[in-house]
C-alpha cells in the first residue's frame, strides 16, 4: 500500500493554503524570476513584459489598448462562447466582429478608434460563428474545430 501520509497535501497544507495573499505570491515569483534571469536580461525587458496576459486585475488581458472589453471566454465540447455586456445599443450597429483560428477581434468599441483582441480557448471553424444579444449581453458561438491532422517529421543524423 502506498504510503500517502507522507505526502504535504493535509489540513494543515489546506489552512496555509487559505491564508496567502496574491500580493505576497507576486512578490516571491518575483523573486524567483530575478534569481532565474541573469541581471543583463532584466534591464532590457520590463518585468511586466516577462509574462504577457498574466495580470490577476484585469478580465481580459489581451485587449490591445488602454480601455480593457469585460468580456467572458469559455468552451464546452463543441463550441467556444465569448460574452460581452453591451452598455450602449448603438454599439451593436458600430462595432466589428471578427475572427482567426484562435482569436476573436472586437473593432469600434466602445470608441471608433478602439480594437480589442480576445484569445480563444481552443481553435474554431471558419463558418457557422452565431451572435446573440438579449437583456444586455451579446454573446457569440463559435464551433470548435477538430484538427485530427498529423504529419510525422522524420530525423535524419548529419555526420
Amino acid at each position: 500500500m502506498f504510503p500517502w501520509s507522507l505526502f504535504p497535501f493535509n489540513k494543515d497544507m489546506k489552512n496555509m493554503m487559505k491564508q496567502l495573499k496574491p500580493e505576497e505570491i507576486d512578490k516571491y515569483v518575483q523573486s524567483i524570476m530575478g534569481q532565474v534571469f541573469p541581471q543583463q536580461l532584466q534591464g532590457m525587458m520590463p518585468q511586466q513584459n516577462l509574462m504577457p496576459g498574466f495580470n490577476m486585475n484585469q478580465d481580459t488581458p489581451q485587449s490591445k489598448d488602454s480601455t480593457s472589453l469585460p468580456s467572458s471566454v469559455f468552451e464546452t465540447h463543441n463550441d467556444v462562447f465569448v460574452r460581452i455586456p453591451i452598455n450602449n445599443e448603438q454599439w451593436l450597429k458600430d462595432m466589428r466582429i471578427y475572427h482567426t483560428s484562435n482569436q476573436m477581434i472586437i473593432e469600434h468599441i466602445p470608441e471608433r478608434e478602439n480594437k480589442h483582441t480576445i484569445i480563444l480557448p481552443a481553435l474554431v471553424k471558419k463558418k457557422g460563428a452565431t451572435a446573440y444579444y438579449k437583456d444586455g449581453m451579446l454573446e457569440m458561438k463559435i464551433p470548435k474545430n477538430i484538427d485530427m491532422q498529423y504529419s510525422e517529421i522524420d530525423v535524419t543524423e548529419i555526420m
